[in-house]
């Protein structure tokens, strides 16, 4: 396991970084005509990279569910999420109050309303409740909440959008790395035996420090980036967070029986077990990017 990850981890690296590269040139491009703006919308690579990642990480959350009879097909897991992200793709870039929360209710209805109607397709209604309640957790999931790294993308640079990836990716290294050395205490043993309070405290350490290191890179090349104690804070917190978000995804999988959401991953499983920590940690940060920058404790430095 180690070694595919030690493997296939900077292959990650370097295919991320290649997707930002592009998001941000097409960001640059000239628009068609017909969109009435001089360049592309912000956020075209990343919507396609989430729609991806979103459409495997759903399929796989269908997977799990089906381990436990609840029998969701993968289009339909696959359908919502996509409802999910496009409608919050399609929310204009003022929309905070509430016409977001509205959109995402009425998606959020209409995506329970899917499940609940393919439960009772052949007129037998065992099953409508449980079917129903696992399309609107996949929808809500893996489309709405993976969505709120889209609004950081339209919102921000893109460079800011790696910088929060890397502070949540750099707790589980962090984590990891600490609690396979000196981890003694376990966290939770009845729902993940392998992590320790010894890793959780790394983990969030080396988030902080990452966090910090990222600012200050950011603003030293003309982005705009919260503070260095602020990002050390914020880094702290959503590197935690993100672990909660591992525990939760780990929660479904141990009730379903599974070890691994899937297997398309070398050295990680499925989809879900690399994006679990973000997809927790998106919102948390979308409205904690948004509070301090209205704060005015953002800082930029000469590009």
């Amino acid at each position: 396991m180690l070694k595919h990850r030690l493997t296939y981890g900077p292959i990650f690296i370097v295919i991320v970084g290649l997707l930002a590269w592009l998001d941000a040139w097409l960001d640059q491009q000239p628009a068609p005509a017909f969109m009435s703006r001089d360049t592309l919308p912000p956020g075209i690579g990343v919507f396609v990279m989430l729609a991806v990642l979103g459409a495997m990480g759903a399929r796989e959350i269908a997977r799990i569910l089906r381990a436990k009879g609840v029998e969701v097909e993968a289009w339909i897991a696959i359908a919502v999420q996509l409802l999910g992200l496009v409608a919050v793709g399609a929310l204009p870039s003022s929309a905070r109050g509430t016409m977001g929360l509205a959109a995402g209710m009425s998606t959020a209805v209409l995506a329970y309303m899917i499940g609940v109607l393919y439960a009772v397709r052949d007129r037998d209604v065992r099953g409508a409740i449980s079917i129903g309640s696992g399309v609107l957790m996949i929808h809500v999931y893996m489309g709405i909440m993976l969505g709120f790294l889209l609004l950081i993308r339209r919102e921000h640079s893109i460079w800011l959008l790696v910088w929060v990836l890397a502070i949540v990716k750099s707790c589980d290294i962090g984590a990891f790395f600490t609690g396979t050395t000196i981890g003694k205490h376990k966290l939770i043993p009845w729902l993940s035996p392998g992590k320790t309070w010894e890793g959780l405290v790394g983990g969030m350490i080396t988030s902080g420090l990452i966090a910090m290191l990222g600012s200050w890179l950011l603003i030293r090349n003309g982005v705009s980036a919260p503070g260095l104690v602020y990002s050390a804070i914020m880094g702290v917190f959503m590197g935690g967070f993100g672990q909660a978000g591992d525990l939760a995804a780990s929660l479904l999988k141990r009730d379903a029986g599974v070890k691994d959401s899937g297997t398309s991953l070398p050295g990680f499983g499925g989809v879900m077990d690399l994006i679990d920590s973000p997809v927790l940690v998106a919102p948390l940060a979308y409205w904690v990017l948004a509070f301090t920058q209205d704060q005015g404790v953002w800082a930029t430095g000469a590009a």
